[in-house]
């Protein structure tokens, strides 16, 4: 795992890996249905208990806080790189077993809070394969492999998920591609005092990425920074965002420069688990070049809410897949 010194992170020790990997292999194997079963989810939700110590308070205390970066990383985390699959090249692909890193994904989600998804997207699976596809390598999305420009998760959403996980099952041949992250905490400083005021203005809308389809609209007119004046939060998603005047586009066009010139880059390792706290970070990647030979890069994504009521009219039968 390569990250600057700034970055937040811990890296589990021998013992606590293993036993974390116990933990996900029996529920893996206990369980016979799907990753989106809510029996399944509710056993991940119970094991979740007994996962080690140091992991579980790193979990807490990043969810009271998330930091200057808004971001945390944990190594170490069990990963047999040579029990892997070759990586998915298909549009839309996902984890549908409840294999061991899918179980890792679904135990931390539940001490983070509730895993989530959206029906229109990746057909609404709580894990997430994020690989590159053949003839999409210029798309602003997951299946692409060009610069992936600075958003939040679904800015457009009013209930988008409070983090966002990445867990790396397998690196890019040249291990060049690295996840960007910003955060508002470490943006608002570097802006002048007229952009900050303009960015707390609604006067931006938001279009949804092309992975959920054209049936869409855009946004209301909302604001980029919004909530404590000294400590915001932020909606924005810099290849969706529009501007509505010529201030908020003098603005978004600020904030851009800024969110490169603070930004934290991580070359995520095999094993490695990257949260992003989607409510004042945005993140992004810089670009690789996949070969499309079933060793390119693989992440692993789930999305997480710290509070599932506020979506209730949105998922049927009060399940984790939200269906607009």
């Amino acid at each position: 795992m390569i990250a600057d010194t700034s970055t937040r992170g811990v890296v589990l020790e021998q013992a606590d890996t293993a036993e974390v990997r116990r933990i996900a292999a029996e529920l893996s194997s206990s369980r016979d249905g799907q990753v989106n079963d809510p029996v399944s989810v509710a056993a991940a939700r119970h094991a979740s208990d007994a996962l080690p110590l140091v992991l579980r308070r790193t979990l807490r205390g990043f969810r009271r806080d998330s930091g200057r970066t808004g971001s945390l990383l944990i190594g170490g985390l069990p990963l047999d790189e040579s029990v892997l699959p070759p990586t998915p090249t298909v549009d839309g692909s996902v984890q549908r077993s409840l294999s061991v890193p899918a179980g890792v994904l679904m135990l931390v989600a539940c001490v983070l809070g509730e895993p989530t998804a959206f029906q229109a997207e990746k057909s609404g699976a709580l894990v997430q394969d994020v690989v590159p596809v053949p003839g999409k390598e210029e798309f602003q999305g997951n299946a692409g492999s060009v610069m992936l420009s600075f958003h939040n998760e679904n800015a457009f959403h009013q209930h988008r998920p409070d983090y966002v996980m990445l867990l790396c099952l397998r690196t890019d041949h040249e291990r060049v591609a690295g996840l960007r992250t910003a955060c508002a905490r470490e943006v608002l400083p570097a802006l002048t005092g007229a952009t900050r005021r303009t960015l707390f203005l609604p006067e931006f809308v938001t279009a949804s990425p092309p992975s959920f389809g054209a049936d869409h609209a855009a946004t209301v007119p909302h604001a980029v920074f919004f909530g404590a004046p000294e400590d915001p939060d932020m909606r924005v998603d810099l290849a969706a965002t529009t501007a509505l005047t010529p201030r908020a586009d003098m603005a978004l066009a600020e904030l851009g420069k800024v969110l490169d010139g603070v930004a934290h880059t991580v070359r995520l390792a095999a094993g490695d688990l990257a949260i992003v706290d989607n409510r004042v970070t945005v993140h992004g990647r810089t670009a690789f070049r996949p070969r499309y030979d079933g060793r390119d890069r693989w992440l692993q994504r789930t999305f997480v809410a710290t509070d599932l009521r506020r979506s209730r009219d949105h998922r049927p039968l009060d399940g984790y897949v939200l269906d607009r």
